[in-house]
Order: structure tokens, then sequence, then C-alpha cells
């Protein structure tokens, strides 16, 4: 019996990529074979360079470790994920609020491609860290190094 390359993709705008992000990642790994960390860009602006800058923070994070991809991409997430032979779409839920909104992209996303979303709970220690959170910090001048991969 042949054995096939499980791939997944987890999808976000990453901004910044933090430590909650990076634990997921590394927890899937245990799961897939492989994880692209796939950038959603939409298509109708130009890729900046914070979206450089972002591709170039999560290589670093994952430098070394040939089963974890960086990519942008535009459009929908579950048509991105099935035009480069993912088997799923990697997500996770720090909470109901977050559950709640992945449960319908999940449902959605399955309805559309047949694309099944895996959920993984983030760590407690992880559970408060958001991207969101992060920029908010660093816009009032705290040292954000300590939620940063």
């Amino acid at each position: 019996m042949e054995q096939t390359l499980r791939t997944a993709v987890f999808p976000g705008t990453f901004n910044p990529f933090t430590i909650g992000h990076k634990s997921i990642v590394e927890r899937g790994l245990e799961i897939f074979d492989k994880i692209v960390i796939a950038i959603g860009h939409n298509m109708t602006k130009p890729v900046d360079e914070n979206i450089v800058k972002r591709v170039e923070a999560i290589k670093k994070a994952f430098e070394g470790n040939s089963r974890v991809e960086v990519s942008v991409y535009p459009g929908l997430t579950a048509t991105y994920a099935a035009s480069i032979g993912a088997d799923a779409i990697l997500r996770g839920v720090r909470n109901i609020t977050d559950f709640e909104y992945e449960r319908n992209l999940a449902d959605i996303n399955k309805n559309i491609l047949g694309m099944e979303t895996v959920f993984l709970l983030s760590l407690p220690e992880y559970s408060y860290i958001s991207s969101s959170m992060v920029r908010e910090l660093e816009a009032n001048g705290h040292d954000i190094t300590p939620f940063l991969p």
C-alpha cells in the first residue's frame, strides 16, 4: 500500500505571526506530513513590504524544517488549498468566539470544495494571544518579543 503525503494549509494574515501560531503548526506536524502556512492576500492590492517581512519572519521561525512551507495566496482559502493538493485546512481555536467563526468557515469550505478543516485548541498558555493584541501592544510602545517566535 502506497503512503500518501498528507498536507494541511494553515491560513491567516499572521500580522504578526505569534508563538500561538507557531504552537499550532508544531502540533499540526504531529498530524500532517507537511504544513503550508498561507498568508491571505487581497489580490486588488499589491503585495506590500509588510507581507514580505511576514513571510521572511515565518520562514525564519521554521528554518531547517522542510515540512513547513510559507506562501502568499489570493482569493478563497479552500480554492487555494485544493489548488496545491492539500488534504485539509488547519485552524487554531482559542475560545468559543473563534470556534463559532471557524465553524462557519469550515462548513462553507466543506460545502463548496469538500475541503475538511482540522481544529486544534490553543494551549492554555497561548489562549489570550492574538495578532491584534500584539499589534496594539506594539503601537503603544510595549515590547512584543515575548509573543513572537
